[in-house]
């Protein structure tokens, strides 16, 4: 055999393995519809003609990629996405879908397309309606899963934008990650009937698992760091083209107690912190886990590290301040800005009005009067106030049930966000 066969032998080994994007067929029906009919009645399947197209596009320019037509941008999502998702969706890395259904009020749901790696599935889609359509785009649109072989995805986030006329809408809604064995995905959603029902519909789409993008870091952390109240252990990272995934696990007694407390963690590349987009925490029977969600990696990675610059911190106090004269008192505890403005006595009993940084929440709150110790019975009208200097204060109202004028607020201690500064090193290799 001499190199010429041999050559056209390995390829037709390859071709023999290639499944024909459906754009190429429809391209090629439309070519063949559009040219005058031939004389013999004998049809060709299309699927042998495309892989005759191809065997001769591949034996003319064999560094040729068929793989190439599957390669298109989503056109229109330009004002949804940005960052990391744009620059992919510019690179055609989102699989064309194109499924058009009928929603209960006659509004047009498209499925545009998906974008999936190991940490997410992003689906893009279009709402229209020329009679408009409603502000609230979750009450008409509201995905809670997807399902497919292995597979049962719920929803993370989303975004979209409405047109000026309100007749159009484009969005994005990310998933959880999909089998890479699944072929067809069905989407979840609720619908609101006309006499107010909620009734679950479904929509599949087609999935190509090879269009999927490749993870490009995947590895163990095994790293527990101890804090004030408890222990968080760090399992794993996954990084993707879309996002990168920090996972592990806690046991924490002040978590809660503390706003976001898990976006004090940051991830370091190359010396500069990767943007977090998102957290959360989960209680089971085995514990709470969590996961924290930042961007893409850069692709030249040089260096990686995981820094829990703060976490929820715990500060045993102890203060008794003083209630007689009150006029803005502020003071600092534990460097934390507290201010104690307003002291009155109502129908409904003592009210302080206190001011403080925002992640700072008191504990063990009482009122001292007559060495007697009245406990804090509620916390009412919490809101949020500028200062001169841009920062933002926290003020509420903490309401007791007594009507003896009190002298003391006592406070045993603050949860807040403590600076821990804890540094883990997460090798490249």
């Amino acid at each position: 055999m001499n190199n010429i066969e041999k050559r056209l032998m390995e390829e037709k080994k390859r071709i023999d393995a290639i499944t024909a994007p459906e754009e190429l067929e429809d391209r090629l029906r439309s070519a063949l519809n559009s040219t005058s009919p031939s004389r013999t009645k004998r049809i060709t399947p299309m699927w042998k003609l495309a892989v005759i197209a191809l065997f001769f596009i591949v034996v003319v320019g064999y560094q040729y990629n068929a793989l190439a037509f599957y390669g298109k941008k989503l056109l229109g999502f330009d004002e949804v996405i940005h960052g990391t998702l744009k620059e992919l969706n510019d690179q055609g890395m989102g699989q064309i879908v194109e499924k058009k259904v009928e929603l209960e009020d006659g509004t047009d749901l498209i499925i545009n397309g998906i974008m999936t790696d190991a940490n997410q599935l992003v689906t893009y889609y279009t709402l229209t309606n020329p009679n408009g359509i409603v502000d609230d785009v979750g009450e008409l649109f509201n995905p809670s899963r997807i399902t497919s072989f292995l597979t049962n995805s719920h929803k993370e986030s989303g975004s979209y934008v409405i047109n000026e006329d309100h007749t159009e809408v484009k969005g994005t809604m990310s998933f959880e990650p999909v089998n890479p064995f699944s072929k067809k995905l069905t989407i979840h959603l609720w619908q609101n009937e006309q006499d107010n029902q909620v009734i679950e519909e479904s929509i599949s789409i087609p999935y190509n698992p090879n269009k999927a993008m490749q993870t490009e870091i995947k590895q163990s952390i095994k790293k527990t760091l101890q804090v004030d109240k408890g222990k968080i252990t760090f399992k794993s990272i996954i990084a993707t083209p879309t996002m990168t995934k920090i996972e592990g696990s806690l046991n924490v007694e002040n978590f809660d107690r503390v706003n976001l407390a898990l976006y004090g963690i940051e991830l370091i590349a190359n010396g500069v912190p990767i943007e977090i987009t998102g957290s959360s925490a989960q209680s089971s029977l085995r514990g709470r886990t969590f996961d924290i969600r930042y961007d893409a990696l850069p692709e030249k990675l040089t260096s990686l590290e995981l820094v829990m610059k703060e976490f929820a911190g715990y500060q045993m106090l102890e203060e008794r301040i003083s209630l007689s004269s009150i006029d803005y008192k502020q003071m600092k505890l534990a460097g934390k800005e507290v201010w104690v403005k307003d002291v009155s006595t109502t129908s409904q009993g003592v009210e302080i009005t206190i001011a403080t940084d925002d992640d700072v929440m008191l504990d063990g709150v009482s009122l001292e009067s007559k060495d007697k110790l009245i406990p804090l019975k509620t916390t009412v009208n919490e809101n949020y106030i500028s200062q001169e200097d841009g920062r933002e204060m926290k003020e509420r109202t903490l309401l007791f049930d007594t009507k003896i004028e009190p002298e003391y607020l006592v406070i045993e201690g603050m949860h807040y966000m403590k600076a821990y500064n804890n540094v883990i090193n997460i090798p490249l290799d």
